[in-house]
């Protein structure tokens, strides 16, 4: 694998040389027309030339010390919905030949988003949907296949919405989940097969398969046709609603022959009741074992007598995100990191709220939570679209961000004066669906800065949407469940981490193409018009379907045994399918 000084210089010598390039005195455009690269005037005149729409990619064909004031005054450079506009970052913010330096510190905040992306999606996004499926009281089938895979696909699902907003990003949205498809089934899948060699349970995997070709197929008329028409989106999202019914039954058929089967054992004299089902998966859950865990190791450190804390006292103790204990036992690396992630975790502790319905107090903290009914309104307006609402004056006088405030004083003040510390109220729950309005609103802003980095630096490196959503933007929202499912399997749970491989990313490419597209229309009141880039596009639907359907005929063949011999034949494939696109993106492959 590329290390990262290797990237980084390779990034450092790519924009070397297309500077040099452009201090000669003539440039040639995409188009064919030369450029005079010492007159800005003459720039713009020829891009003029080209399509209004694709303006901003050729910022690289002008003259160093002009790209600044082009992106400026170009705008289609200024299309971008997020809070920093990254291309007048990367040329403007330092000199002309500073611009690698530039670069590299848009890729670190990119990777820090990635992290703020995992931060708020496991401890705030997850947490909530848990306690609200629970108040709600949904069966654990139909929680993990609608509130908990909406969990574990946040960063995908806000990710592709957000890139579906705009035309020229669109392709990242479809790059992302194609590349995160054909990372799943194969990266993820082969070493979780690597790690420890199971026997995956074979009704469950063939559903899953099929549900997943059917999506892949489905996306790939989109693509072919070029449009969708909003019959089409409504069935695409409709295709989810079959598969939970699918799961549901699945899942109510089973557990009655279970019933019926230990029944008749039990009526056998002599006869052990236990027996396994390859039509299950593990039933034992590691999170509910580290839950409980968990819980044994506060009650080994609760004091003997509990002295009732003030309001005060109550308030720092919860904006306190260090563990002093854990901080003891942990080494300096994780020391270090925890200090550059506390500024984000008190911002985040601040205005999400968490209800954990498995603590004896739920997580109740009168002060905080009162809090939260003022800072948590303020942050969806503020942070919602971008901040589209942060100036909005109503009926062109008061600001919305006023009356917010003045509403959650107003809230705030009757919580607190109606209960108490020591007691959370009956309504308490409400504070999860708080919470997950304002974690999805702060994920769907991560996700849209994401996007607009991604883009800049395609625009930059002239790479296209599609290769950065397979490569960068896969691989980031995809590196969580990757370390998780193979953790998973060294723990001993393989056949769980192999049915969140297909689980997640059929709700994950289901709705981040069927929202994506249904938020587009309603913003626009007319069809979506997807554009594939080329030929990356259709080998990038090509090699997830391959995938699928090799799995689909190999896994069964070998009597649903999943071996080290079909996780090294996943991931030679991975390493095939990566550098074929690479190959294509750089024009060695062509069409014709």
């Amino acid at each position: 694998m590329i290390s990262v000084s290797t990237l980084l210089n390779l990034l450092v010598g790519t924009l070397m040389s297309q500077d040099a390039t452009s201090d000669f005195s003539v440039h040639t455009t995409r188009t064919g027309v030369p450029v005079d690269g010492g007159s800005l005037n003459a720039s713009l005149a020829v891009m003029s030339q080209i399509n209004n729409n694709d303006e901003c990619d050729h910022v690289m064909n002008i003259n160093a010390t002009d790209r600044c004031a082009f992106v400026k005054n170009t705008p289609d450079c200024s299309m971008e919905d997020g809070f920093i506009k990254y291309l007048q970052v990367a040329f403007c913010l330092l000199p002309p030949d500073l611009t690698p330096l530039s670069l590299i510190l848009c890729i670190i905040w990119l990777f820090f988003m990635f992290a703020i992306l995992g931060l708020i999606a496991s401890k705030y996004f997850c947490p909530n949907l848990s306690a609200i499926s629970t108040s709600l009281h949904l069966t654990h089938n139909v929680a993990g296949v609608t509130f908990l895979a909406l969990g574990n696909g946040a960063p995908d699902i806000f990710s592709a919405i957000a890139a579906f907003s705009r035309p020229h990003t669109a392709g990242l949205a479809v790059g992302a989940l194609f590349g995160a498809g054909v990372f799943v089934t194969t990266i993820v899948a082969g070493s979780v097969a690597l790690v420890k060699p199971f026997a995956v349970p074979s009704r469950p995997f063939l559903r899953d398969v099929i549900f997943y070709m059917v999506a892949v197929f489905w996306t790939y008329l989109i693509l072919y046709r070029g449009t969708t028409t909003l019959g089409e989106t409504l069935g695409y999202l409709g295709l989810y609603v079959v598969y939970v019914l699918t799961v549901v039954i699945n899942a109510y058929i089973y557990s009655r022959q279970k019933r019926l089967r230990n029944a008749r054992i039990d009526s056998l004299p002599h006869v052990q009741a236990g027996f396994e089902s390859s039509d299950t998966y593990d039933d034992d859950v590691p999170c509910l074992l580290a839950g409980s865990d968990q819980q044994e190791y506060e009650s080994e450190y609760r004091p003997l007598l509990q002295y009732p804390e003030s309001t005060g006292q109550i308030l720092l103790s919860s904006l306190n995100p260090v563990d002093n204990r854990k901080w003891r036992r942990k080494n300096w690396k994780w020391r270090v990191l925890k200090v550059l992630k506390t500024p984000v975790e008190v911002i985040l502790l601040l205005c999400i709220p968490v209800v954990d319905l498995d603590k004896e107090d739920k997580n109740w903290r009168r002060p905080l939570n009162c809090l939260h009914l003022i800072t948590a309104p303020l942050m969806c307006v503020l942070a919602f679209q971008s901040g589209i609402f942060s100036d909005y004056l109503i009926e062109g006088q008061f600001p919305l961000w006023v009356l917010t405030l003045l509403l959650g004083l107003f809230l705030c003040a009757i919580v607190f004066c109606s209960t108490t510390n020591e007691c959370p109220p009956r309504y308490h729950p409400i504070f999860a669906l708080l919470g997950f309005l304002v974690s999805a609103v702060l994920i769907s802003a991560a996700a849209s800065e994401v996007v607009s980095i991604l883009h800049m630096l395609g625009v930059v490196l002239s790479l296209s949407n599609t290769v950065l959503g397979l490569t960068l933007l896969a691989w980031g929202n995809s590196i969580g469940d990757c370390f998780s499912d193979i953790t998973l399997a060294r723990q001993g749970y393989p056949r769980m981490a192999i049915s969140a491989c297909f689980g997640g990313i059929i709700f994950n490419m289901l709705f981040g193409v069927g929202l994506g597209c249904l938020v587009q229309m309603i913003k626009t009141h007319g069809e979506v018009q997807l554009e594939p880039e080329g030929l990356l596009t259709w080998i990038l639907a090509g090699s997830l379907g391959l995938s699928l359907v090799l799995s689909f005929i190999i896994v069964p063949l070998s009597r649903f045994h999943l071996g080290r011999p079909y996780s090294i034949f996943l991931l030679v494939f991975y390493a095939v399918f990566l550098i074929v696109a690479l190959l294509t993106e750089f024009g060695i492959i062509t069409a014709a």
